[in-house]
């Protein structure tokens, strides 16, 4: 290691590579076996899980790019078996939930931007340059392709992916795949289920189940009845219904909703 500057009160677990010209402040933990790249920066309040690849100028942990912020305290925390690519920067949360939180598996490829307070869940893929806003919630085994941006506060539902070039300022619900402009619902992201281990069964009724809601014209509310009175209960109706009903910003809008002359 030349000129890497490491705090005495960093504290870095057993079988951690940390590269040239790196920085690692007070207050950052870092577990096991993760490997930091060149030119990293690590800031004070974060913590590292095991088994980590943290790529070349990396900055982690950095202030909250929110006028709002007034120096409080707060901390980035990032999982286990995460890979981090080139370029990367991920802010600490401000007094709003005061922690950025990065799950598990996650790769997030380069020059991504995660904002303040947002939650990214487990085994997701982050595309190139994604920009995710403040206090934005993403579930698990999430696939957002390349350059997409995403507002604050806006919800996506586990095993859903997003297409490459896409904005997103609605929520996106589990289980299906996203795409167009204006973004909309186009289907059910079946090969990603499949891949998941989800039975043709399953598959069969979460694809009526968005027929339902999206394919029909209904407006949401209806939509919801009908689920509720016609469909059994099981996980993933629940699932489905109960991120819909908690959405504040809204859901994405199905084929059937879009204003003809926006196609």
């Amino acid at each position: 290691m030349q000129n890497t500057l490491i705090s005495k009160e960093a504290e870095i677990g057993s079988n951690v590579v940390i590269g040239n010209f790196s920085c690692i402040e007070s207050g950052v933990t870092i577990g096991e076996n993760t490997r930091i790249g060149n030119n990293v920066t690590i800031l004070n309040g974060t913590t590292i899980g095991n088994n980590c690849q943290i790529h070349s100028n990396c900055v982690l942990g950095g202030i909250p790019q929110d006028l709002k912020f007034d120096g409080e305290y707060s901390v980035l925390q990032i999982g286990d078996q995460n890979i981090i690519r080139e370029f990367v920067t991920i802010n600490r949360g401000t007094r709003s939930k005061g922690c950025t939180i990065i799950g598990n598996g996650n790769l997030i490829m380069s020059n991504a931007h995660i904002g303040h307070d947002s939650f990214i869940g487990d085994n997701n893929i982050i595309g190139f340059s994604v920009g995710v806003a403040g206090e934005v919630h993403v579930g698990n085994w999430v696939n957002i392709s390349g350059l997409t941006a995403i507002h604050q506060f806006s919800r996506i539902g586990d095993h859903s992916m997003i297409s490459g070039l896409s904005k997103i300022v609605k929520d996106i619900p589990p289980f299906i795949t996203a795409a167009k402009e204006p973004l909309r619902y186009m289907g059910l992201n079946s090969i990603g289920l499949r891949r998941r281990g989800f039975s043709s069964d399953k598959i069969l009724e979460l694809k009526a189940i968005y027929q339902v809601i999206f394919e029909k014209g209904r407006n949401t509310s209806a939509a919801i009845e009908i689920v509720e009175r016609d469909f059994e209960e099981t996980r993933e109706r629940n699932q489905i219904l109960s991120f819909i009903k908690c959405s504040e910003r809204g859901i994405l809008k199905g084929l059937e909703k879009i204003n003809p002359g926006l196609q």
